[in-house]
Order: C-alpha cells, then sequence, then structure tokens
C-alpha cells in the first residue's frame, strides 16, 4: 500500500513510517495538516494514518478538505481523545476508521489492511495477482500460469489474506481471526500445516515467506 502518515509528533511519525517500510510499503510523512495536503497534490496515497490534532491545518480540517474534494482515499484518524462523541465526530467528518492512542502497532497494521480490503471491496477488479498466481474473489478461483488449482477453504481463505495484504507481514493470530475466526483453533501449529500444504500445491517459485516475529506474507516478481 501506499500510505501517508501525518503526526505532529515527528518520532512517532518517523517510527511509523520505518515500520510500515519494512512491511512493504511506500510511505511518505507530514507533520502538519498544510503540509499533507501539499504532499497528497504529488502522492496517491492508498491510506492516510491522521493524527487529529494537528498545528497549521487540524486533522479535521484536512479530512473535511479531502471528503469535499471528492478525493475517495481511505483515512484511519488517531486521537488522544477516546470519548464515543469524539469517535463519532471523527467518523461523521468523513473517517473511515478511528484509533485512539496509545496504540498497539498490531492493531493498527491489523486496521490498514481492514481499510485495503474494505476499499477493495468497493472496485470491479476482484482478482488478485502475483508471480503468476491469479486468485478471483468473485469466483473464488486460483490458477497459477493459467493452470486452476485446487484449494481447501482454509488454504484459500489464508492465500486471499495474504494477497490483499500487499506484501505486508501477517501474523499467524491474526490470520487464524480471519480465516479459521474460532478461539478454539487459536493454534499457530494450524496456520504452519495449513502454510505447508498451501506451498506444495503452489509450486514454484515459492510466493509465502516466513519469519519469526513477523509471521507471513505473499511476496515475489509479479
Amino acid at each position: 500500500m501506499r500510505i501517508l502518515v501525518v503526526e505532529d509528533e515527528q518520532p512517532l511519525a518517523d517510527g511509523l513510517a520505518d515500520g510500515l517500510r519494512r512491511e512493504g510499503h511506500v510511505v511518505e510523512t507530514a507533520y502538519d495538516g498544510a503540509s499533507a495536503l501539499v504532499t497528497l497534490g504529488g502522492f496517491a496515497a492508498d491510506v492516510i494514518i491522521l493524527d487529529r490534532d494537528l498545528p497549521v491545518l487540524s486533522g479535521d480540517a484536512v479530512c473535511s478538505t479531502l471528503r469535499a474534494a471528492g478525493n475517495p482515499v481511505a483515512i484511519l484518524m488517531l486521537t488522544a481523545a477516546d470519548t464515543l462523541d469524539d469517535r463519532v465526530a471523527g467518523l461523521d467528518l468523513g473517517a473511515d476508521d478511528y484509533l485512539p492512542k496509545p496504540f498497539a502497532y498490531i492493531e493498527l497494521l491489523a486496521r490498514l489492511r481492514a481499510l485495503a480490503r474494505r476499499a477493495g471491496g468497493g472496485r470491479a477488479e476482484t482478482v488478485l495477482e502475483l508471480a503468476g498466481l491469479r486468485l478471483d474473489t468473485a469466483r473464488r478461483t486460483v490458477e497459477r500460469d493459467g493452470l486452476p488449482l485446487t484449494l481447501t477453504p482454509k488454504e484459500y481463505g489464508l492465500l486471499e489474506v495474504l494477497l490483499a495484504a500487499a506484501g505486508a507481514w501477517v501474523s499467524a493470530d491474526e490470520l487464524i481471526d480471519e480465516v479459521w475466526g474460532s478461539p478454539d483453533e487459536r493454534r499457530r501449529s494450524v496456520v504452519k500445516a495449513t502454510v505447508h500444504t498451501l506451498r506444495r500445491k503452489l509450486g514454484s517459485p515459492d510466493v509465502i515467506q516466513s519469519a519469526t516475529g513477523f509471521g507471513y506474507r505473499a511476496w515475489g516478481a509479479g
């Protein structure tokens, strides 16, 4: 994904940007609302991580300006305030999601993936492609190099989540939440076994990477 981080606490903004780049995203930063709008003039972001309390031009004003201009970019609003009225006000301005500070980085990543999937669901394009793989979310079919593959529902779901993450790392627990969704199946060995059989069915070159402390991601020459 292409992400713009708009946060006036520069260490936080730079730390988020560095982490997101390590996840495989393209990231720009801005430290005030006016700079954010200037940056967006030359950077087509998929998602904006937008602090609500910004200098020069507030996050509320940035959000309102973008929506008034018809900009459909997904907006994840950050704020130190966490009252119901505050959350409702932010969403009414046009934000797509709301995350109170302080937040866990893993939750931020999960919300970004949810925004990406939500945005993708509104497009006519329903095909995810990578390294000869073609997953059609409307028909629920998978091909590699033009040959159809037979996957179990869990293998298909796992592959769809990884491809939709667009190169970002997805933890085992997050995959269980997305694909299995059952508390009694929260065992990482289940994910590991499913990844093993999925890799075998997908063939070479391997497009699923794993790393301790990060999880799994789909990665390869598309």
